[in-house]
């Protein structure tokens, strides 16, 4: 397992205050509070987020899988809002704060679209976070299907990373991007889509068969 570049940063700085925290913590209130000692070494273990686990990636182009980590939190037809001008079958992930935070494409092929919108921070789960937080949006090629994949901010995820731009060349299960802490990934497919997962059902990024077309 290694580190994310996206953590480097905010680690090392998390770490400096971390330790300052810890220090602290010591020397004043652990002897009164022992369990204070213990939720500040929970909140370092955040720092997970960061990490990149070591995984065997299925491959196939038949097959769409998980663009994250995270809990099937949507599987629903609705009115494509961006690009796509018709029904789409959305498949939504939550990611929580422990998750891994890396994005994978679930499909290789041509990058179509690739689009930054600024917006609001409601919380993941909120129904209107899809259309109204920051986010960004990719439209893969794959073969003759297209579909849609969202970035989206949460109210503590209000940094996204993308790497992709149009007419980039991409492989299954390469990494797309990045959030950090809680947010989420909507997926638009075309209806008629075979879904292969169930709602709460728990995913892992580039390995979770989602759906296959």
């Amino acid at each position: 397992m290694k580190i994310h570049k996206e953590g480097f940063q905010t680690i090392i700085i998390s770490t400096i205050i971390a330790a300052a925290i810890i220090l602290l913590t010591v020397l004043l209130i652990m002897p009164a509070y022992p369990l204070i000692g213990w939720i500040t070494v929970m909140a370092i273990l955040g720092l997970l987020i960061f990490r990149i686990p070591a995984r065997d990636y299925p491959a196939g182009d038949e097959i769409i899988v998980a663009p994250c980590d995270g809990t099937v939190v949507v599987i629903e037809e609705v009115e494509a809002d961006e690009y796509f001008k018709d029904k789409r079958l959305q498949l939504s992930i939550f990611m929580s704060p422990l998750n891994v935070h890396v994005n994978r494409n679930p499909v290789g092929g041509e990058v179509m679209y690739s689009q930054y919108h600024k917006g609001k921070y409601l919380v993941a789960w909120h129904p209107k976070s899809s259309t109204e937080n920051e986010r960004h949006s990719v439209v893969y090629k794959s073969g003759e299907k297209e579909l849609l994949v969202k970035q989206i901010a949460g109210a503590l995820a209000k940094r996204i990373v993308n790497y992709l731009k149009p007419g980039d060349k991409v492989k299954q299960a390469e990494e797309m991007g990045f959030i950090k802490f809680g947010s989420r990934v909507d997926l638009l497919l075309p209806i008629g889509t075979k879904v292969e997962v169930k709602m709460n059902q728990k995913v892992k990024g580039g390995v979770s068969v989602l759906a296959k077309w």
